[in-house]
């Protein structure tokens, strides 16, 4: 497979009810696009040779063996595709009629497949015609050949598994899928005749994305479209593709146009779900009974695909529809305010202590703070905001810090590190023209020290106000920020607080919200180094490690998947087009170096509410030696 990706879709013809050959046409010329477009796999619609509103149709002997000449043409018209194509029709065995799906390739009847359960109520009457696959015989002869026959027929190529079912049996309580995934199916492909009803489409596809998460699966579904009989019912041709319970690819719906719905689905991905689903493996081995399983070997054509068909989101953490936005915005704000209610209830301190820089870092945590307080009817008051001009403060940041606390009520307190410092210069002997590491750490270990101090007048907690993306590069002075008494932006990544800082602003008034939108707006630094003449920031975080938006995008697909760097790098190539390959390249070496390097931070982390399926606790989700050595990880950068 091309770095685990394989390209899949699902076609719908525009059929004639009754007209095989015509139909085979349509099909035909479907096979052949998919197969110029390096589709691996091509999944067609339920009963599509003879069309799906054929009624009573089905038991004339003249539209069914029609219906097996017309495959015969098709395997001659497709012989020189290398495209595996699913395809619907009636087959008759045994004086039984099946609604079936064949799955053909370069001009050959590769298997079989029934359909297993059969709607027999409201608009449907399967039962009238057909017969259930459940228990078919082992083979079947289609087209003059002895073929694999059975519904517990899975196709397997290498690590690729897929399984077929047909449409109602994805309705059922326990779909034959569900076997199939525990059977070792990544993919599940259904032929589909599934008509179309006020709020049956919404259904429909919350029932597809909750299946291909049960499974951590890819699922492929094409169902009836255009040319369907429309008599009593009516179908509007959809094609949909999920991958683990996202919606990777569909169709238009109620159009006339044949339609060819692509997608790249990523195994690797689906693997390492499953591998670290445990109980997937659990729920497999109590559940399958690998004897009435059959697998069928099979060849399927890889391509290396230089661009990939679906869009890679340059910020993972980021939902990409607005609407998605606003749920998650406002879900985080939830689990940050119920871990820090209960932290407040479990001490019994009411007040909260924390350093506001202006920053969008301290920001976020003070506006979780109040909302905290606001929901527990505590007064703002007794918030401590610390602002801490040093060195390198502009006076963008120190007015941003000051007019935030005052708009939102909060107690503020102004302390100069300046002249404190300058005595530790003095103390340690470090001439303070050497701006250094130790010339920055200085600065950030007096401001904790002071918190921790308020604190402890106050009978209150310090919260911290890190986020994970600078947990995982190290980006936070030891035993200086990088301590707190729990740390509520510990699980929220750089590339989402701005986001959530921007979503939050909506919901003050007007002067409050102008100053976080120029807090969102204000380049990310430390401020730990003077400022320039005008009294700008120099010191610009992105300029010395590189880009959060690559950071954060190498930190959710190294861990949330552990892929390799070479497969990171390629999604790179495909999220961040206007860079080079060069400057991706380097910051990536970057991220290697300093997620290992700086894992001795994370072992000793303050406590913190978990966000999302990436976090960084060593207690919880991630458990890394410190002294792990990043040499392999970089040996595959090099050779990339």
């Amino acid at each position: 497979m091309n770095k685990g990706f394989i390209r899949l879709a699902a076609a719908v013809p525009n059929v004639r009810v009754g007209d095989c050959f015509y139909n085979v046409r349509q099909i035909a010329n479907l096979i052949k696009q998919a197969d110029s477009q390096k589709v691996q796999i091509v999944c067609f619609p339920e009963l599509c040779i003879t069309a799906y509103t054929c009624g009573d149709l089905f038991h004339q002997r003249t539209l069914v063996d029609e219906a097996e000449n017309a495959l015969a043409s098709l395997l001659d018209e497709t012989g020189m595709t290398e495209t595996v194509a699913i395809i619907g029709l009636p087959v008759l065995q045994n004086c039984c009629l099946y609604n079936a799906a064949v799955v053909i390739q370069s001009g050959n009847i590769l298997s079989a497949v029934p359909k297993t359960y059969l709607p027999n109520y409201g608009e449907f009457y399967e039962k009238r015609w057909f017969t259930s696959g459940i228990n078919a015989a082992s083979a079947a002869n289609i087209c003059g050949k002895s073929v694999p026959f059975g519904a517990q027929i899975l196709m397997r190529c290498g690590e690729l598994v897929f399984g077929i079912e047909i449409c109602e049996d994805l309705w059922v309580t326990v779909p034959p899928s569900s076997y199939q995934a525990l059977n070792g199916a990544k993919i599940i492909f259904n032929l589909s005749a599934s008509n179309e009803l006020i709020g049956k489409n919404s259904y429909l596809k919350k029932l597809i994305l909750q299946q291909s998460a049960r499974c951590i699966a890819a699922y492929v579904y094409s169902s009836a479209g255009a040319g369907e009989s429309t008599q009593d019912i009516v179908f509007a041709g959809n094609a949909l593709i999920a991958e683990n319970g996202e919606m990777i690819a569909e169709s238009k719906r109620f159009t006339f146009d044949e339609q060819l719905v692509t997608a790249d689905a990523d195994l690797q991905k689906l693997n390492i779900d499953r591998l670290k689903h445990g109980s997937f493996t659990d729920n497999a081995a109590n559940l399958t009974d690998k004897n009435t399983v059959r697998i069928i070997d099979i060849d399927i054509p890889e391509y290396e695909h230089k661009k990939l068909t679906g869009k890679i989101y340059s910020l993972p953490f980021v939902p990409s529809r607005n609407e998605d936005r606003d749920e998650r915005c406002e879900e985080i704000f939830s689990i940050q305010t119920v871990g820090l209610a209960k932290r407040i209830a479990h001490t019994n301190l009411q007040r909260a202590v924390l350093g506001i820089s202006g920053g969008l870092d301290s920001t976020l945590a003070l506006l979780a703070c109040i909302k905290t307080f606001d929901k527990l009817g505590i007064s703002r008051r007794q918030i401590t905001g610390v602002t801490m001009p040093g060195f390198g403060t502009t006076g963008r940041t120190h007015a941003n810090a000051l007019s935030l606390m005052k708009s939102l009520g909060v107690t503020i307190r102004e302390i100069n590190i300046t002249e404190a410092c300058k005595q530790h210069f003095k103390d340690i002997n470090h001439n303070p023209e050497n701006h250094d590491i130790t010339y920055e750490n200085i600065q950030a270990r007096e401001r904790t020290q002071i918190l921790m101090d308020i604190a402890n007048q106050e009978n209150g907690l310090v919260i911290g106000t890190g986020d994970l993306s600078e947990l995982a590069l190290g980006w936070t002075t030891y035993n200086g920020d990088h301590m707190s008494m729990y740390g509520i932006n510990s699980g929220i990544p750089k590339t989402l607080v701005r986001h959530l800082v921007i979503w939050a602003a909506e919901q003050f008034d007007e002067k409050t919200k102008s100053i976080l939108i120029d807090i969102a707006k204000t380049p990310v630094s430390p401020e730990l180094l003077p400022a320039g003449k005008k009294g700008d920031i120099l010191q610009k975080t992105e300029d010395i490690i590189g880009s959060y938006e690559l950071h954060d995008f190498f930190l959710y697909y190294t861990l949330r998947y552990g892929f390799s760097p070479s497969k990171i790098f390629f999604l790179a190539q495909q999220a961040f087009e206007h860079m080079q390959a060069g400057e991706i390249k380097k910051w990536m070496k970057v991220f290697y170096q300093r997620f290992f390097t700086q894992q001795f931070k994370r072992s000793c982390l303050p406590d913190g509410p978990k966000v999302g399926s990436v976090n960084l606790s060593p207690r919880g989700d991630w458990r890394m030696p410190s002294d792990a050595s990043p040499a392999l990880w970089m040996k595959e950068i090099e050779e990339i």
